[in-house]
């Protein structure tokens, strides 16, 4: 890895400006989504975990930066924090089931207090690495979600309610990482976003086996009136 970190390293800026562009970008992916719930005036076939989870996600990493004391990386994550508190707003307004949502909204603001109220009481000389191991840990979740209902996938040989746009864009930014972390010659990085990228691309090629509505809820030509 050294001697291709050492190819790499005039290319260090690009790479990571690109990373850091891709990352925003991402945050936007949600948006997709979103559009197809007002489409259908509805949530059905659309998930709310990608929403919570990307919100738990920018609360983790806000903090994270705070603990790193990094500039940028709590401005994103404040930006993203934002943005994800928005797209719950536009599932809840336009989902049948708002207690459930409410429920599920309390489960990821709990698991986020809980775990910035560990690293309040965590030794200083550890919290960078163990709260590190947790983000970690929560974004590997987060990306194999959509995994959970392979067996209902090859049963319904269908993708529908896989979010496409946020797999799509977790793909690249990923990938940008990856190649950063080559550059740092950072190991954990590293092993971290291989780990990301073969997940991402387990799910990739789902969409590219199934398609994302099943057969029988294709649409129909609609028959001609007889006079």
């Amino acid at each position: 890895m050294e001697a291709l970190s050492n190819i790499l390293q005039p290319y260090k800026a690009i790479v990571g400006t690109v990373a850091a562009v891709v990352t925003i970008g991402q945050m936007f992916s949600g948006s997709f989504l979103c559009y197809d719930i007002y489409k259908q005036k509805g949530t059905k076939g659309v998930g709310i975990m990608p929403f919570i989870g990307g919100l738990v996600m920018s609360v983790l990493n806000l903090k994270y930066g705070f603990i790193l004391r990094d500039d940028t990386m709590i401005q994103v994550n404040f930006v993203g924090c934002a943005i994800n508190i928005v797209y719950l707003m536009i599932y809840f307004n336009y989902s049948a089931q708002k207690g459930l949502v409410w429920a599920q909204i309390g489960a990821g603001g709990a698991i986020s207090a809980a775990l910035i109220g560990y690293s309040e009481y965590e030794d200083p000389k550890l919290i960078e690495t163990r709260f590190g191991t947790i983000i970690t840990a929560f974004m590997f979740y987060l990306i194999a979600s959509p995994l959970f209902n392979l067996k209902t996938i090859i049963k319904n040989k269908s993708t529908e309610g896989m979010p496409f746009p946020i797999i799509m864009s977790g793909s690249v930014v990923t990938f940008t990482w990856l190649l950063y972390g080559i550059i740092l010659n950072n190991s954990f990085l590293v092993l971290q976003n291989v780990v990301a990228v073969m997940l991402c691309s387990a799910q990739l090629a789902l969409f590219a086996i199934y398609p994302s509505k099943p057969k029988g809820k294709e649409r129909k030509p609609k028959a001609k009136k007889v006079d």
